[in-house]
């Protein structure tokens, strides 16, 4: 399996004045391919791809280098809808990413287009997801360019967190009820907008 070089990183850092990227590991129970469904087709991203009090709507996806994926993304749960609200930011936003990088079921990346924060100019933001296949399924290692300041990148991070939390949850739903019955949902997480 192949990893972004740490130099790679190390000149976007410089060239973008940022801080180092952010990982985050997760191992679950389905192979690399199984995986790389769910995150690759309309179908499989409206199951899981929002944080928590969100809903995806897929409306093009194309996976190949220099393809597109544009999505909505809509606020649904109570917290969320005032939270934003509150803030004057929209519900519902359309967000778009390129595709910089695919080996399929191994590796995906892409750059998401960051047009919706309040005083900010339209930037840029680089995310590497791997797969690699483990005994007990896959390791999913997510490794995402900071946002412009700490407060973005931490909720950046806590909604991919609340994200992958959710992939999990998906792919035990499906393991569970081919062979034991529903799991526990478990604690969830909640991304919340910047006040």
């Amino acid at each position: 399996m192949t990893t972004t070089p740490p130099d790679v990183w190390v000149a976007w850092q410089r060239v973008h004045h940022i801080d180092m990227p952010k990982t985050l590991l997760r191992i679950v129970r389905a192979d690399p391919e199984r995986v790389w469904q769910l995150w690759t087709t309309a179908s499989g991203l409206e199951r899981w791809w929002s944080p928590d009090g969100y809903s995806t709507t897929v409306q093009h996806i194309d996976v190949v280098r220099g393809g597109s994926l544009r999505y909505t993304m809509t606020a649904t749960g109570p917290e969320q809808v005032a939270a934003l609200q509150q803030h004057g930011m929209p519900l519902t936003t359309q967000s778009r990413k390129t595709f910089s990088d695919v080996h399929r079921p191994h590796r995906l990346a892409y750059t998401s287009l960051i047009d919706f924060v309040p005083g900010q100019a339209p930037y840029e933001q680089l995310t590497v997801v791997d797969l690699e296949p483990v005994d007990s399924g896959t390791r999913i290692q997510m490794t995402m360019e900071p946002m412009h300041d700490d407060e973005w990148t931490e909720r950046l991070v806590a909604g991919r967190m609340n994200e992958l939390d959710n992939l999990g949850r998906l792919i035990d739903a499906n393991h569970e009820s081919l062979t034991t019955g529903p799991p526990d949902a478990g604690a969830r997480r909640t991304f919340t907008p910047p006040r």
